[in-house]
């Protein structure tokens, strides 16, 4: 018998945006993303890098988020979405968190691409 051969084609890069939009899959439950989005259990993140935490019009954030005074810089962001609990204690996320660095940098490069004004 012949052997039938295998296609040699490189795989497929797939890009960080596209990975971060799978992993916004599980945020979808809580979190819009358009912007004039509503607030669902979490804020809208519209132009989340750069906001200042517990600004999202609308949205009853907790008291701990309110009076933070952080400003989602990616670096702030990637902290809080590791552990939101140990970040930010008594804030009303009950997402448990991302371990891996690489997923949260995936899910933040979706966020700007699809967040920032154009």
């Amino acid at each position: 018998m012949a052997a039938i051969p295998v296609s040699q084609q490189a795989p497929v890069e797939v890009s960080a945006e596209d990975k971060g939009k799978r992993i916004f899959a599980r945020c979808r439950a809580c979190h819009t993303l358009p912007e004039g989005g509503k607030n669902r259990v979490g804020p809208n993140l519209w132009n989340i890098i750069g906001r200042t935490a517990g600004s999202a019009e609308g949205y009853a954030y907790s008291k701990a988020m309110k009076t933070s005074e952080v400003v989602w810089s990616e670096e702030a962001l990637s902290a809080y979405l590791e552990k939101p609990s140990a970040y930010m204690p008594k804030n009303k996320m009950a997402f448990a968190g991302l371990r891996k660095q690489a997923d949260r940098d995936n899910l933040i490069a979706y966020l700007k691409a699809n967040t920032e004004s154009q």
